[in-house]
């Protein structure tokens, strides 16, 4: 596939995968935070980014904006458990939030 958002889609396919696997983890478990409300949302926030990355959408930006605060909002929550799927799913929200704010940037720029 040619693609200029190859390394955030692929960040994006990464988060969900992370939280989907944290979700599974987090079933049945007390959490005096917001996830795995937080996994839910991240799982769905990536996979609207990633359809609109994928269809070059003029509507990638504003995705991929809301994207990036939802995986960053996420990341916050889970770093807070001593979980190792926890952890991962920690480190996947942060890098595709990096990629998402570079391809925000990105768009901003050819305007």
């Amino acid at each position: 596939m040619e693609s200029p958002y190859l390394d955030c889609i692929e960040a994006c396919r990464k988060c969900i995968a992370d939280c989907q696997y944290s979700l599974l983890q987090m079933s049945g478990k007390e959490s005096k935070n917001d996830c795995p409300l937080c996994c839910i949302l991240c799982i769905e926030s990536c996979s609207a980014a990633l359809q609109f990355l994928m269809a070059d959408s003029p509507y990638a930006k504003e995705y991929c904006s809301i994207c990036a605060r939802v995986c960053q909002w996420c990341a916050e929550q889970c770093a807070q458990h001593d979980h190792k799927h926890c952890e991962d799913c920690a480190n996947s929200c942060v890098k595709c939030m990096e990629e998402c704010q570079k391809v925000v940037m990105t768009l901003s720029s050819e305007i």
